[in-house]
């Protein structure tokens, strides 16, 4: 009995050894006639089990190394040229958009070192009077600067999975999150917010910049409105008008230093003409409050203002809850949202004088001066024009170049 325990003993530990040697020549007798047709059965068996076999431990020594590389950062999408002509501008489109551009909006900005609600803080400050044009570089349209989306599913959807896009709008929001939240009150302590001087003289009509196109509603009561939802274009209404004084202001500070221009009490001159000239110079109101809460309360007491207002001027009150963008600030002068400014914009919205910050005495003489000096040009031009011709609005300049 013992010899036979000691048999079968020796007999269990050769059988592993001699299985997998049994395997390992099944395995390499299948590898070594792999170029013929006629294979057994039980060597392609035995040659599926190692291979599985191997295939385990080789997942067994990977896993660590698969999960780290999962883990790891995708790496951003390479950014190729184009291969075709037709998805990039070519030099020369690019340059005769360029020269298409008013020679002003090519100049570097006359508000290089103003302080603003963003970059860095400005420790010291002294305005200066406007030595070039500002504005917007294109004629304005009806419609622009909504702030309404209009783009279909299929293009929202595109814009979604857009990379670059992405990328433009978390840099946006980037700067929307590092501005200041007091840097405008605190830039108030120079000059009152004065964020620029006004000019003497007027822009020239050929060198001057354009005032945006902005939506709004107006102050008109209920029952002579459309509807409540009905919004209102200052582009129309602008070029009703050869001459319109447009005041810009966000909040009660703001409202006080335009009223320093435009009020009879601090411009007599100006409400003169005012009243002498209902077609030919209309004062614009626009009260930005991009604020939800703050709108919503402004349209509430909507009553108080039309006590306040005279009755012809309720359609030319507008509150614009959104669309005055960076861009269009930074074009306008509008550097500062706790500070009002005075634009004159001519029937072709054109820019051709602006203020800021409480007015002093020689800006609002200025301003009369400016006044008169386009009614004459607007009388000159209907004396000069054709019989019949349609009056010169903003539709009828130049088409904007191409991009």
């Amino acid at each position: 009995m013992a010899t036979q325990r000691v048999g079968m003993a020796g007999l269990s530990r050769q059988r592993p050894a001699r299985l997998s040697s049994k395997l390992e020549g099944l395995s390499y007798s299948s590898f070594s006639r792999s170029s013929s047709p006629f294979v057994s059965t039980a060597s392609t068996t035995a040659t599926a089990v190692a291979t599985s076999c191997l295939r385990c431990q080789w997942r067994a020594f990977t896993a660590s190394s698969r999960f780290r590389q999962s883990d790891a950062k995708p790496a951003p999408p390479r950014t190729t040229a184009p291969t075709s002509t037709a998805a990039s501008p070519s030099p020369s489109t690019s340059s005769a958009a360029t020269k298409a551009l008013p020679v002003a909006a090519q100049l570097p900005s006359p508000l290089a070192n103003a302080p603003r609600s963003y970059g860095k803080r400005t420790n010291e400050f002294t305005p200066t009077a406007l030595s070039r044009p500002i504005g917007m570089p294109l004629p304005p349209l009806p419609g622009e600067n909504s702030g309404i989306d209009t783009r279909s599913l299929r293009q929202r959807r595109d814009d979604f999975v857009n990379y670059e896009k992405h990328l433009v709008r978390r840099e946006e929001l980037k700067s929307k999150i590092v501005k200041p939240y007091f840097r405008d009150w605190s830039n108030l302590q120079f000059h009152k917010g004065k964020t620029f001087l006004a000019p003497p003289r007027l822009f020239r009509a050929d060198v001057s910049l354009y005032f945006p196109n902005l939506v709004g509603q107006c102050l008109l009561a209920a029952d002579k409105a459309q509807a409540a939802h009905d919004q209102t274009d200052t582009t129309p209404l602008l070029a009703q008008h050869p001459v319109s004084v447009v005041a810009l202001f966000s909040s009660l500070w703001a409202e006080n230093q335009v009223r320093t221009f435009v009020s009879p009490e601090a411009n007599p001159a100006l409400a003169d003409l005012l009243a002498s000239q209902p077609g030919g110079v209309q004062l614009v109101q626009i009260n930005v409050e991009e604020n939800p809460l703050r709108a919503w309360l402004v349209r509430r007491f909507r009553g108080s203002l039309r006590r306040r207002i005279a009755e012809r001027d309720w359609a030319r009150y507008l509150l614009v809850t959104r669309g005055l963008s960076d861009d269009i600030r930074e074009s306008i002068g509008v550097l500062n949202s706790k500070v009002g400014y005075v634009y004159l914009v001519d029937r072709n919205c054109r820019i051709r004088w602006a203020g800021s910050g409480p007015s002093e005495p020689e800006e609002r003489q200025s301003l009369v001066k400016g006044v008169q000096r386009l009614l004459a040009e607007a009388a000159d031009a209907r004396l000069q024009a054709p019989k019949g011709a349609p009056s010169s609005t903003v539709q009828a300049e130049k088409p904007r170049p191409k991009a």
